[in-house]
Formats: C-alpha cells, structure tokens, sequence
C-alpha cells in the first residue's frame, strides 16, 4: 500500500522550520493571499504545480521537497539509526601525537634557551671586564 505525500502538510513543516507565520507567507505570495487561505491551503493533500512553485521561491526550498518529504520515512530513518546510547554528533578523541612527549620537547627548548642566555650573559660580562681594565 503506497502512502501518499500530503504537500499542505509539508509546507506548512517547512514554513515553521524557518519560523514563517501565515500572514508573512501570504503577503510574499502576493494581494490574493491572506492568513485563512494559507491555513485552507495547508489541509490539502496535493497542491497545483504552479502554486507550488510560489511557495517555493518564497520559502527557497525546492519544489521536490513539499512533493517527497514524508515525514513518517524520516521518523523511522532516525529511529532505526540513533539507539538510546547514541549522539548527534561524533568527537575525536584519539591525540595523533603524544602529548607528554611534545611536553618533554618544550621543556628541553626551554633549557636550551636558557643555556644560551647564560652563555651569552657570561660573553657579556667577559667584554664588560675587558672594557672596564
């Protein structure tokens, strides 16, 4: 039994996902429309192609999607693909480098560096003692 795709329904999801009201839809669409023709239109199952193209360019969605989107497949399609110990999102928390050893290495620059400080203050005050006899 093939379900049909009830397009009203699918534009008035797509107009709350971005957080349309009807008057704002109606005004776009033109002086024919207003707030209950919207809500009429919304309750039908197939809308006309040309009508549907309107909304389209106002709401900048493709026509395909008010004809395609079932809203059941994509409930079942994230059900079936999320568990309860599932995340929307994926982190990586695999280091591809050792971070005590990058610790170490900063450490032993720092050494070095001070070493040549050290060395550099001793040349200094080699040449002060030189200037000064």
């Amino acid at each position: 039994m093939e379900q049909k795709i009830h397009q009203g329904r699918n534009v008035k999801r797509f107009r709350e996902m971005l957080n349309i009201k009807q008057e704002a839809l109606a005004y776009d669409l033109g002086e024919d429309w207003n707030q209950k023709k919207i809500s009429m239109l919304e309750q039908k199952d197939v809308i006309e192609e040309n009508l549907l193209k309107q909304i389209s360019a106002v709401l900048k969605i493709p026509v395909e999607a008010f004809q395609n989107f079932d809203e059941k497949q994509a409930i079942n399609i994230i059900s079936n693909t999320f568990d309860n110990g599932a995340i929307g999102y994926q982190m990586n928390d695999n280091c591809t480098f050792n971070p005590v050893k990058e610790v170490l290495k900063l450490h032993e620059e720092k050494i070095a560096l001070y070493e040549r400080m050290l060395k550099e203050k001793d040349e200094m005050m080699q040449k002060l003692e030189k200037l000064i006899k």
